[in-house]
């Protein structure tokens, strides 16, 4: 039944994305006035168009960029060589703040203090949706972020160390609320589609957050980075956060082609525009998972992705991902011990939820091995289908990555161009279409 439930709130939700003038027999709300719908629809429709911004183009992106995947065919090969557009990036800019990070506020105005769940709930997501714009396009409108409702068309754009203080904020604000839900007057619970309305599980997923944009400023503060990270580790921890079962999942019906997994729709659609890469491949030779992320693992680069990426649920903040978080800051805090474990944890973490088995092939760390390559290069291996494998190599340079062949320019990009809607209808818009120019964390 609770399956039913949920199929049918992912196609409401569905239905209120694409602005269809038919709507569900019941409910009488127009799905094009979000204004005016109840936090029931809105919500399990901001999680569905997050689900889409997390594990859809901007996470085959960034696989394609970082060499764990290879573009074979049209706007795929175009991808492969580089040749990325203010065009072809222009639908990932408008889904994240004209669908997602728009509803999130109308979600944030319309409960208020009369559901401090459903306030919480919608400040993480739409912390999610700014972490992701800003992680590739750098400089972003957040403070003025998706309030065209408000009035407000022409968005200021925020440096990105600003924007990351604000999801900082906003995760923050989130974790309180969440914390003095007990009064609230309605909560969500089937409409929630990633915990049921669980707010202490919302809580342990905000810490994690927390840790990952602390230590995505490795770069610029490697010291308060690292103690910043482990802090917010140790609450998550304290919330609950403890093993795979606490991961953040993307969640998907998978029966019918309207509510598949995006990567399985994609290759269902498109198939063969996107293989596994040769790099890829060589890196896990040994490795259990491969069997898991290559469809056929004697083809090598020919082969496509395997059934990892078309599973009902694809992680958007796990605890694999913390334990590296956690093994990188021990590693710069000086506690290579701690470091280790953390490492050996995340790994293990990574082959358990992959395989489904315990891990008896990648061995163990100690202080006298763990290392930075270490660390980075499972973690690397551990995310694929994540856009976190962007942004991490961005950072460290790990794995060591040369440019593809005959691609249209020689140097890996780091950042998206401008969107080309806020060039045209932006009067504020910061404009950069330079794919080389590092974003402020990356510097």
């Amino acid at each position: 039944m609770k399956k039913l439930i949920n199929s049918s709130l992912i196609l409401m939700a569905l239905v209120l994305i694409s602005g269809c003038s038919k709507f569900v027999e019941g409910y009488d709300v127009s799905p094009n006035a979000p204004a005016d719908a109840p936090p029931v629809l809105l919500l399990p429709s901001i999680q569905v168009t997050t689900f889409s911004n997390y594990t859809g183009k901007n996470a085959r992106d960034a696989g394609v960029i970082t060499q764990q995947l290879k573009g074979a065919l049209f706007q795929s090969a175009d991808l492969q060589n580089y040749d990325i557009t203010e065009s072809s990036v222009d639908g990932d800019w408008v889904q994240i703040y004209n669908t997602a990070i728009i509803n999130c506020n109308v979600l944030i105005g319309k409960t208020g203090d009369n559901s401090k769940t459903y306030r919480g709930i919608a400040k993480i997501l739409k912390a999610m949706n700014l972490g992701l714009a800003t992680d590739y396009w750098g400089d972003v409108p957040s403070k003025e972020a998706g309030q065209g409702l408000a009035g407000v068309y022409n968005a200021a754009y925020n440096s990105q160390e600003d924007v990351i203080k604000d999801i900082q904020t906003l995760l923050t604000e989130a974790i309180a609320d969440l914390g003095a839900a007990t009064g609230d007057i309605v909560k969500p619970s089937t409409d929630d589609l990633v915990y049921g309305g669980d707010a202490k599980k919302w809580i342990g997923a905000a810490w994690v957050l927390k840790a990952r944009y602390a230590n995505r400023l490795s770069k610029r503060d490697p010291a308060k980075s690292a103690t910043d990270a482990l802090s917010y580790l140790k609450s998550a921890k304290d919330a609950g956060f403890t093993s795979s079962a606490s991961n953040m999942n993307a969640v998907f019906d998978n029966t019918a082609a309207n509510s598949f997994n995006q990567w399985k729709a994609f290759d269902a659609q498109r198939a063969g525009y996107i293989t596994m890469n040769k790099n890829m491949m060589d890196l896990m030779a040994s490795d259990p998972r491969l069997s898991f992320y290559a469809k056929d693992k004697t083809m090598g680069d020919k082969s496509g992705y395997g059934d990892y990426a078309r599973a009902e649920k694809m992680a958007m903040v796990s605890y694999m991902e913390a334990k590296f978080i956690e093994a990188e800051a021990q590693l710069r805090a000086g506690a290579k011990d701690l470091a280790a474990a953390a490492y050996n944890d995340g790994v293990n973490a990574s082959v358990k939820l992959v395989t489904g088995t315990d891990n008896s092939v990648i061995p163990a760390a100690d202080a006298s091995s763990i290392s930075q390559n270490l660390i980075m290069t499972q973690k690397y291996i551990a995310m694929f289908t994540q856009p976190e494998v962007w942004a991490d190599w961005r950072r460290t340079g790990i794995p060591s990555l040369t440019p593809n062949a005959g691609a249209l320019i020689n140097f890996i990009p780091r950042r998206y161009p401008t969107a080309q809607s806020e060039r045209l209808y932006n009067s504020k818009v910061v404009v950069n279409a330079k794919l080389d120019d590092p974003v402020w964390w990356d510097k």
